[in-house]
């Protein structure tokens, strides 16, 4: 019998599958479809201080191995996710959740983080700082170590729970970012966000998405993601949550060969709502497959 369980700062998981932030909702819509307890955990949707329609139509193109998404952090604000979202989630998922959160100024992270760090639901706080469809924000935060690791020291002032800061990969050299905010406080990476990425329709003669370019997520990215787990596991001693284009057991296998504790599935939900479901269900058969008897102990394993 094989063990699928790991392990985050503390928090312990049935398996390493978690659904991605923006891929999964605040989950109670998939528990229509299925019992979504079989989850590790999963991240919900992207909050910030105040709730946020989100960029103009059209926000989705699609592209070979994958997917363009510029839907600009669309939410109802966190007081309504407290108020509203979580309750309704507790009704069909009883494990702690990953609460993932944007913000457009340190003061606005911290509310944030601070609010959702009270939460009893709340197992974990994922601070997004590499989100590429928003502007005066989100990735502007990621892209240098001064200002990721000043992120990461204001919440961590104010918060109780782990904190991993997710990292963007459209940067010069991703390793040190994760260095500095492991200096300043982080207790976890979450790696990678979206590639910048963008198409051109062809009888227009116009970007597809009306923000011209936005996030490109899917299997396209995998090795790209894989690379860049690799590397920051070199760097660094807290656990990375390997994410970016991961669409089948195997792929979390090698991601966590790579480096990571545990992963994130992405753009797979929004292809097959069943996608977190069939990688759970397919991970004992591939350990066995692979002469892996506890999930946890093959992380970074590749080096």
């Amino acid at each position: 019998m094989v063990n699928t369980s790991v392990n985050l700062s503390g928090l312990s998981l049935d398996n390493p599958v978690i659904p991605a932030s923006g891929t999964f909702g605040f989950g109670y819509e998939f528990a229509e479809l299925y019992d979504i307890n079989i989850l590790g955990s999963f991240s919900f949707k992207g909050t910030t201080k105040d709730a946020r329609f989100g960029n103009p139509t059209p926000r989705i193109a699609e592209c070979t191995s994958g997917l363009i998404n510029s839907v600009g952090l669309q939410n109802p604000g966190v007081e309504q996710v407290i108020a509203e979202e979580l309750p309704k989630l507790k009704q069909c998922f009883s494990k702690k959740v990953i609460a993932n959160i944007s913000g457009f100024s340190i003061d606005e992270y911290v509310y944030t983080c601070e609010k959702l760090d009270r939460e009893e639901q709340v197992g974990l706080l994922e601070v997004n700082i590499s989100c590429p469809n928003v502007h005066g924000g989100g990735m502007s935060f990621g892209t240098s170590c001064a200002s990721a690791a000043e992120v990461t020291k204001a919440v961590k002032k104010v918060t109780t729970k782990p904190v991993y800061i997710k990292l963007s990969p459209n940067v010069t050299d991703i390793t040190e970012i994760a260095k500095a905010c492991e200096d300043a406080g982080a207790d976890g990476i979450s790696m990678i966000n979206t590639l910048m990425g963008m198409r051109i329709d062809l009888k227009t003669k116009k970007p597809v998405i009306a923000n011209k370019s936005g996030g490109f997520s899917g299997p396209a990215i995998f090795p790209v993601a894989v690379s860049m787990v690799y590397r920051v596991y070199d760097a660094v001693k807290i656990p990375i949550i390997g994410m970016g284009g991961i669409s089948s057991a195997e792929d979390v296998i090698e991601m966590m060969l790579a480096g990571a504790s545990a992963v994130e599935v992405g753009a797979a939900n929004l292809v097959d709502p069943f996608a977190c479901k069939k990688i759970i269900e397919a991970l004992p058969d591939a350990m066995q497959k692979y002469g892996i008897n506890n999930l946890q102990d093959i992380t970074g394993g590749a080096h």
